[in-house]
């Protein structure tokens, strides 16, 4: 993480899941950031994307440890008990798409609202989100996973809307999706498929972050998988 000046704070949002903890344990191994700051629904403070308060308040907390200069969010929603990917039109619901979006997409977005202002001005600062490659509209050639998706596609909107966003105050500071790749996580344990990589968490964890060290100010808004390619919208 060489490209990014020493001291100041890192934060990873999600940092109870697979990859969320494997990027946590892969920052603090650079020794790069004077803190690196774990936020999950089980960290105190307790943060829930479902509430905009905690975010809030997890925002004033890690302020008050300095400046974030790399803030990403590992959360996400795939499956849990009573939801899972679409095959077709005919199972979509209401109640899942909603919790899909909560998750995937709102929570993200007020994460953004509250964590981009903190980064500093000047020298390069990251804010990244893990989306995902089936979110990409013009890589669609399978349809189904309609919620998922659309959620993850939403998503990406929103990270190339806000890299527009903090452009305007923070000439330096980088805001993209990054697609993981198949990362053998209880996420996407279930719809592992012969034929693909399926990495460890570790390894996908150091195949981001190095994505993220090469990342400059042309890059911001984009959507890059786990070796830094571009992810068509």
């Amino acid at each position: 993480m060489n490209s990014f000046p020493a001291g100041d704070v890192a934060v990873v949002v999600g940092s109870a899941g697979g990859i969320g903890a494997a990027l946590l344990a892969a920052i603090r191994e650079t020794g790069r950031f004077s803190h690196t700051l774990e936020l999950a629904r089980t960290t105190h403070p307790s943060i829930d994307l479902l509430d905009e308060t905690s975010i809030a308040e997890s925002a004033r907390w890690v302020a008050s440890k300095g400046t974030p200069r790399l803030v990403i969010v590992a959360s996400g929603l795939l499956h849990r008990d009573g939801i899972s990917p679409e095959k077709s039109l005919r199972q979509l619901d209401p109640a899942v798409m909603s919790a899909m979006f909560a998750i995937n997409t709102v929570g993200p977005a007020m994460v953004m609202k509250h964590f981009l202002p903190l980064l500093p001005r000047t020298g390069k600062a990251v804010f990244c989100a893990l989306s995902a490659r089936v979110g990409s509209i013009g890589d669609n050639s399978l349809g189904g996973w309609f919620s998922y998706r659309a959620s993850k596609a939403a998503l990406n909107q929103l990270i190339h809307t806000g890299a527009i966003d903090v452009g305007r105050r923070a000439r330096e500071t980088i805001c993209v999706a990054l697609h993981p790749g198949t990362v053998d996580t209880t996420l996407s344990a279930p719809f592992h498929k012969g034929g693909l990589e399926v990495q460890t968490p570790a390894m996908a964890s150091r195949r981001l972050l190095d994505v993220v060290d090469r990342l400059g100010i042309t890059n911001s808004g984009g959507f890059f998988d786990q070796f830094g390619r571009t992810v068509p919208w």
